[in-house]
């Protein structure tokens, strides 16, 4: 359930932030502890998750102010959700998730295997899990609610959901985004190697970068010094709680019928420790 929270009205809640509208005309945008994979809710959340993933978007917001206009107007927020909460601008969202690669990995991986492309982008042979693309990619997926699945689109099908001009202007944002942020992580011993971005426009058709950013329920960040292409990677992000999910420990059928199972508290303490792990070597500040 989500906070009440006085002065601010209840408008949505998704897989782990909870939306609310203010007297101002803005919004207050509050990051839950919730965790979700598979795009299934998980439980227990992951205990101050949303205030890391606040700070952490915080910080990349400034490092790519030059890059692209963001959504935030103010950190001052009620006292219940201080720390993990913003007051951003209202923006015309697009129903489209931003996905740049710049490794192989994950569904990724999984349609190269099937097409030796994803998304429509073909790729060269003989790449393994964890193998650094020529060039990164753009791979477009749908927004998905709770309990559904992101699905993987091309970049074809996009231009049919935005216009044409506009899927060229996100595209090229989210390519430039990735680039940049992609330097400033290996420079802290992070590898990045792929993003979700999601992008609004204002009533003046400037597109502006909403929700989060380069945080690790968005992006897959590996140790610089232990990467190994041909493996799963070591990772700072949730990638070690999908690994439980799916391994014979939790007895879970990721492609049957019945939920998750809750998390246990190794889990859940281990997968916050890289949420302030990863959180600590990008910023260089302590949580």
């Amino acid at each position: 359930m989500p906070l009440d929270v006085p002065g601010a009205t209840h408008l949505h809640s998704g897989k782990v932030r909870d939306l609310y509208s203010l007297e101002t005309g803005h919004l207050l945008m509050v990051a839950s502890d919730r965790i979700s994979a598979y795009d299934f809710g998980l439980s227990p959340g992951i205990p101050d998750k949303g205030e890391i993933l606040t700070r952490m978007s915080l910080w990349w917001f400034e490092q790519l102010q030059d890059v692209v206009p963001n959504h935030v107007v103010s950190t001052d927020v009620p006292e219940r959700v201080r720390d993990r909460a913003v007051v951003v601008e209202r923006l015309d969202m697009f129903p489209v998730e931003c996905v740049v690669r710049g490794y192989l990995t994950g569904s990724g991986l999984t349609d190269y295997h099937a097409a030796g492309e994803v998304c429509g982008v073909p790729l060269p042979d003989g790449l393994v899990d964890g193998s650094r693309l020529p060039t990164p990619i753009f791979t477009p997926a749908t927004k998905a609610q709770m309990g559904d699945h992101d699905e993987n689109i091309s970049f074809e099908q996009m231009v049919e959901a935005v216009g044409a001009p506009v899927a060229e202007r996100l595209r090229d944002l989210t390519l430039q985004v990735y680039s940049r942020a992609e330097r400033i992580a290996r420079s802290k011993g992070i590898i990045l190697a792929d993003t979700k971005l999601e992008f609004g426009a204002r009533a003046d058709g400037t597109i502006v970068l909403g929700d989060e950013v380069l945080t690790p329920d968005s992006s897959r960040f590996w140790p610089a010094d232990e990467w190994q292409p041909g493996r799963a990677q070591s990772s700072y992000d949730k990638q070690f709680l999908r690994d439980w999910l799916t391994s014979p420990d939790s007895g879970w059928d990721r492609h049957g019928q019945d939920p998750p199972p809750s998390l246990p508290a190794e889990v859940v303490q281990r997968t916050r420790e890289r949420y302030v792990q990863a959180y600590e070597q990008l910023t260089g500040e302590s949580f």
